[in-house]
C-alpha cells in the first residue's frame, strides 16, 4: 500500500508548493474514489441520519471547483456556471457520472496549477458577486482545501449510506 500523496515526495522539475497542490488534488481524487467506490445509485442519493447525500457533495466539489478555478484564470462566472448551483442540491446523476466530473474538474485543477508562474503567486483576483479579492496563491490553495473539507463530508455520507441503504 502506498503512503497518502503527501509522503510520496516532491513531483521533479515542479515548484515545492506547486507539487504539493497537485498531490494535495490527488489526495482527494483518491480518498473520493475509494469512498464511492460500490456505491449504488440509491446510497449515492440517500439521506442518513438527514445528512445532504454523497451526491451532492460529488456535485458540489465538482460545480464549486470548477468556479473557483474560473476565478483563479481571472474570469467571471457563465450563466450556465450560475445556473449549475442550484442543481447541485438534487439529481439522478449516477456513481461513475459524478465521479467522472469531480475527477476531470481537478484533472483541469492540475493542468491550471501547474502552468502557474510563482513569480504571479501574489497577484489579485477576484471571487464571488461581490468581487473580493485573493491572491493567485490563496485561491489555489482553497480550492483544494475545501476539497478536502467535502471529502470528508463523502467518505462520513458514504459509510452511513453502506450501513443503512441496502
Amino acid at each position: 500500500m502506498q503512503p497518502e500523496p503527501w509522503l510520496r515526495g516532491a513531483i521533479p522539475d515542479v515548484h515545492p508548493v506547486i507539487s504539493h497542490l497537485l498531490r494535495s488534488s490527488q489526495h482527494i481524487r483518491e480518498d473520493t474514489n475509494s469512498a464511492v467506490a460500490r456505491l449504488t445509485p440509491q446510497q449515492v442519493w440517500a439521506r442518513p441520519e438527514m445528512l445532504n447525500p454523497v451526491g451532492f457533495h460529488l456535485k458540489h466539489l465538482a460545480g464549486s471547483t470548477d468556479r473557483l478555478l474560473t476565478y483563479l484564470n481571472g474570469s467571471a462566472l457563465s450563466a450556465s456556471q450560475l445556473a449549475a448551483i442550484v442543481q447541485e442540491t438534487s439529481g439522478e446523476d449516477s456513481p461513475d457520472e459524478l465521479l467522472g466530473a469531480v475527477n476531470a474538474t481537478f484533472d483541469r485543477y492540475d493542468r491550471v496549477v501547474r502552468a502557474l508562474d510563482p513569480s504571479e503567486f501574489s497577484c489579485v483576483r477576484e471571487v464571488g458577486r461581490e468581487r473580493l479579492t485573493v491572491t493567485v496563491i490563496s485561491l489555489a490553495i482553497h480550492i483544494v482545501e475545501h476539497g478536502h473539507r467535502h471529502v470528508g463530508q463523502i467518505v462520513s455520507a458514504a459509510t452511513l449510506a453502506r450501513a443503512t441503504v441496502l
